[in-house]
């Protein structure tokens, strides 16, 4: 049987159960004034047959709270008269739960399906919520009746709640609501109404009560955490306020945070300050794409109706330009400009001798609390071979000064794709190997269409599908031998450099972390909450070496969070929000994107119109001869608020930030359209989209009533 046909039977059971409830007038011997006429023939039957009478009691209070009939407040009342406070209260207290999580039950089989797939985002998001804190938040409304109980039922269906929670968390929290309506019923013959059992004073105390579990959930977190610290021995007093382990984006923007705070603060890093961004990364690879991009315009040159032309250069002068550019940012990183900030910076080694304790070299320093912004490296799987032929990676990449003849890239990301296009501009025979089935997989198809065919365009090999099986060294040289997955077929390539960009896995070793049992996650990144606190209490983390994105701009947006949440620790912290993160591929055309792609959405079931503008039509584009790529919108079906945004494009990475501001702001497309833009620019795509979205959304009925109104006025 199909879940839905299983849906159909349960709803029509359901519908026919309440019908037959309503058509017996259950509701109306569920009434106030119905109890107090019958009271002394209920009692009269409980006195002839206690065991049948309680059985029945217990039948009918579930069913009517499992199909959320009203009455259930009557049926408390009764219970205190007729059963007493003792047992009246234990059979409402278990009938109450188990009517409830039959309701839940019922809620999450017909209706959780069908609204995740409307609401797949939001959903996610209050499950994500109720995985951590969900029991608190229950067990809170349930002990405030002013809360709708069968509303709650439902509602609790929704969720991801597990049903062991939901049970416990529902006997304890309605148990004080029950006591005190099972002991008004004691007195029912001299209530008038059920509204007088909640009088101003007892409705204040269970609303007072209600809020007990949010404050000893604010009680018992620092408590577990201060718990967790007490193996270790606490200074009586502390040298700093914090210690920062690293001197990347992360580390970087957590120390200046911290010192413009006015907090005593030691930034350690034991290598190049600035960090993998400014020394391997970000600015080198940047300054060597410029070089490739006016190589590839020069050639060709005769798009523009110029004559095209080879551009005489000496590699090891273009990578000794990259360094020039590296010297030149460097002192925006570097320990002497902090130093003006305020921050004390040490060069070293830094070790956790326990939460409290950090040594670098012969000192120890003593801090209230620790960011471990350790950076990421290079990710070198062992591979069969490798250790016969010369690599480079990311990191090693700089040292070239002779351009390789022939390279290898491993690697269909960011890294990968970036590098391969910039040598073979510059006139390497690039061949690029990637496992699965397309370039840039975190992107659409659609983008990495793009980046595939100016990669094969500037002259790459693309061989996507390709699995890496080993390197080999004979006497033709260096090579590797890949195997076509679509086909079952080897492949080999000869080559001299290879560049292996697999990613980067976090830099944890060798900083005690393992010594203090600060957990990792399944990808060897330090794992954290979402305010980045670490397994140990007073050890936050930042950037590359606890994720979840591997880049500069989000390691510093970390940075300001890890910072300002240890410093106002226990008092206040913020968590962080990634829902306005962009990044950007800069490649040739260059792809970038914030918020949800379209591929990310139907994996999540999340409803979505897409609006598609395409470059081409792009006046200033066509003008500078680069009209190639799109610019795609997702917003819930009619409905002006951006899900998320990929452009494909010149400058992609340039345009993006507009809607970034729209969506951070929640400003939808209207917004953006309604903006000035200047003519003729490249700016203009994101207003040519938004023009796009407009003209689609336009009321049909109303262009109608509008025509016919310019008819009349014509005569």
């Amino acid at each position: 049987m199909s879940a839905r046909t299983s849906r159909a039977l349960l709803l029509i059971a359901l519908a026919v159960l309440v019908a037959a409830a309503w058509r017996l007038g259950l509701h109306e011997r569920l009434s106030f004034e119905a109890l107090q006429d019958g009271r002394e023939a209920l009692e009269a039957r409980f006195r002839a047959g206690p065991a049948g009478f309680v059985a029945g009691y217990f039948g009918l209070y579930v069913a009517v709270t499992a199909l959320s009939i009203p009455g259930a407040t009557v049926l408390t009342l009764a219970g205190g008269g007729i059963l007493g406070l003792l047992v009246g209260t234990l059979v409402v207290s278990f009938a109450s739960t188990l009517g409830a999580t039959l309701a839940m039950l019922a809620s999450r089989f017909l209706l959780r399906d069908l609204v995740r797939e409307r609401f797949g985002e939001r959903l996610r998001r209050i499950d994500e919520g109720f995985e951590r804190d969900g029991a608190w938040y229950l067990l809170s409304l349930r002990l405030v009746p002013a809360v709708p109980f069968f509303l709650l039922n439902l509602a609790m269906g929704l969720t991801g709640i597990r049903l062991r929670t939901y049970w416990w968390v529902s006997q304890l929290g309605m148990l004080p609501a029950t006591i005190v309506f099972v002991n008004a019923g004691r007195q029912l013959a001299t209530l008038e109404s059920p509204g007088e059992v909640l009088s101003p004073p007892v409705l204040l105390s269970l609303a007072a009560l209600g809020l007990l579990p949010l404050v000893l959930k604010a009680l018992v977190g620092p408590l577990r955490r201060r718990a967790r610290l007490r193996r270790f021995d606490r200074p009586r007093s502390f040298d700093r306020d914090l210690v920062v382990i690293g001197a990347g984006a992360g580390g970087l923007v957590a120390s200046y945070v911290a010192a413009a705070a006015k907090a005593k603060v030691t930034l350690v890093e034991k290598h190049l300050m600035g960090g993998d961004c400014l020394n391997t990364g970000c600015v080198p690879s940047k300054a060597l794409l410029r070089a490739a991009k006016l190589v590839a315009r020069a050639r060709r040159a005769d798009e523009l109706g110029l004559k095209p032309t080879e551009i005489e250069f000496d590699f090891a002068e273009v990578m000794a330009r990259v360094q020039r550019v590296v010297k030149a940012i460097e002192p925006h990183d570097s320990a002497e400009r902090y130093r003006g900030l305020g921050v004390e910076v040490l060069e070293g080694q830094a070790r956790l001798l326990d939460p409290f304790r950090v040594q670098v070299g012969e000192r120890t320093l003593t801090t209230r609390h620790v960011v471990l912004a350790t950076g990421a490296e290079p990710l070198v799987p062992p591979i069969e071979g490798l250790d016969e032929v010369e690599w480079l990676t990311s990191d090693t990449l700089w040292r070239l000064r002779e351009l390789p003849r022939r390279l290898v890239v491993v690697g269909g990301g960011p890294i990968g794709c970036e590098m391969a296009q910039a040598f073979a501009r510059l006139g390497s025979e690039v061949t690029q190997l990637e496992m699965v089935d397309r370039l840039l997989a975190i992107e659409d198809p659609e983008a990495s269409e793009v980046v595939e065919r100016a990669l094969e365009r500037d002259g790459v090999r693309v061989l996507t599908g390709h699995r890496l099986e080993r390197f080999g060294l004979d006497h033709h040289g260096q090579h590797l031998v890949a195997r076509r997955l679509d086909a079952d077929e080897s492949l080999r390539v000869d080559f001299d450099a290879v560049l292996l960009a697999l990613g980067r896995k976090a830099r944890v070793t060798g900083f005690g972390l393992e010594e203090l049992g600060v957990e990792l996650d399944e990808k060897g990144r330090i794992r954290t909450d979402e305010r980045l606190r670490t397994s140990v209490p007073n050890l936050w983390a930042a950037g590359d070496c606890t994720g979840p994105y591997q880049l500069t701009h989000a390691a510093g947006h970390q940075g300001w969070h890890a910072a300002m949440n240890a410093l106002a620790d226990p008092l206040w912290s913020v968590p962080v929000d990634w829902s306005c993160l962009p990044w950007c591929t800069y490649t040739d055309p260059e792809v970038a994107r914030v918020g949800l792609s379209e591929t990310e959405a139907k994996e999540r079931g999340i409803e979505h119109e897409l609006t598609t503008y395409e470059i081409a039509d792009l006046d200033r584009a066509i003008a500078d001869g680069e009209a190639e790529g799109f610019v795609r919108v997702l917003t819930p079906p009619g409905k002006d608020r951006i899900l998320g945004v990929t452009i494909a494009g010149p400058h992609a990475g340039d345009l993006i930030q507009e809607l970034v501001l729209a969506k951070r702001l929640g400003q939808g497309l209207g917004a953006v359209l309604g903006t000035i833009h200047a003519y003729p620019t490249l700016g203009e795509a994101a207003k040519m989209a938004a023009g796009q979205w407009r003209r689609a959304h336009v009321p049909a009925r109303l262009l109608g009533l509008a025509e016919r109104f310019f008819a009349w006025r014509r005569g």
